[in-house]
């Protein structure tokens, strides 16, 4: 397995890791695990491979290692890759082994969690890879999971890409909406920059060449071109000469997304990292210790 780039976790995700998983369990138990409380001895042990079933982007490890660790921390987790890492079908990423009822117990929420992220991740590497030798940074949205962003958003990172946003909190984004309710493209900034005590940067969401030539001339710090063609693209670059940062935005997918980035976009962002996840095929092995 090729080592790729590695995203640690970072505070933000770490604070909030603990209860994430603590829920999930939650969801899952309830009142406990009725056929493996029923079948499998209290001192059984046991031993698990985590087996990878199709072409694809390891992320979600240290995710797996504290659910086990959650419901006993006599279960030893080994992993055998990085997240980040490419890997194959029958490649094993990772061993568990240890009380087998905690084990079996944490199975589904475990996989829950790694199926999902390495999915995220293998749909970003292949964005990534579509885009190579071109300036363009791929990104992701607020198209998450409720209550999962930030592994969603941790998962791009270790597919290679960049994340956007958090939240509505980090940075104020202007779009059509906000723009109809108050006139103008520069009504809305002169609005955010007086009344943002912070100062958070300002992305202004623009849909013609119009509205393009008027966030040029304002205090912000990033344009999307939403729904542009690859023409009205490549002529916005030439506009903004490098001044302001461009995103583009909408109809991406890998059909388009090399196009979209021989345009000369700085970001392209793609809900689809995160709305439309195709989780990656891994299985959980388990043997008797």
């Amino acid at each position: 397995m090729a080592q790729a780039r590695h995203a640690s976790l970072t505070p933000i995700v770490d604070d909030q890791l603990d209860l994430l998983i603590h829920n999930a369990l939650a969801e899952d138990l309830g009142d406990g695990d009725v056929t493996t409380l029923n079948t499998i001895p209290a001192d059984a042990r046991l031993i698990g491979d985590f087996l990878v079933k199709e072409p694809g982007v390891v992320a979600g490890l240290d995710v797996v290692r504290r659910v086990f660790a959650a419901l006993d921390p006599a279960v030893a987790f080994e992993a055998l890759a990085a997240d980040g890492d490419a890997t194959l079908p029958g490649d094993i990423i990772a061993l568990v082994r240890g009380p087998g009822r905690a084990i079996l117990s944490g199975e589904r929420v475990a996989l829950n969690f790694l199926q999902r992220m390495s999915g995220i991740a293998t749909a970003t590497r292949r964005y990534v890879d579509a885009v190579a030798g071109t300036r363009a940074v791929i990104l992701d949205t607020r198209k998450t999971v409720p209550g999962l962003r930030l592994l969603d958003k941790w998962a791009v990172r270790l597919g290679g890409g960049r994340n956007h946003r958090i939240g509505l909190y980090d940075m104020a984004l202007i779009k059509d909406n906000h723009i109809a309710a108050v006139g103008s493209i520069t009504e809305a900034v002169r609005r955010v920059r007086a009344g943002d005590s912070q100062q958070r940067p300002i992305e202004v969401e623009v849909t013609d060449l119009d509205q393009l030539a008027e966030a040029l001339r304002l205090p912000i710090d990033r344009i999307l071109l939403d729904n542009m063609t690859p023409a009205q693209m490549a002529e916005a670059v030439k506009l903004a000469a490098g001044k302001i940062p461009l995103e583009a935005s909408g109809g991406v997918n890998l059909r388009t997304v090399a196009d979209i980035a021989a345009t000369g976009v700085d970001f392209i962002s793609v809900g689809a990292l995160t709305h439309s996840v195709k989780a990656l095929d891994i299985s959980l092995d388990l043997r008797a210790a």
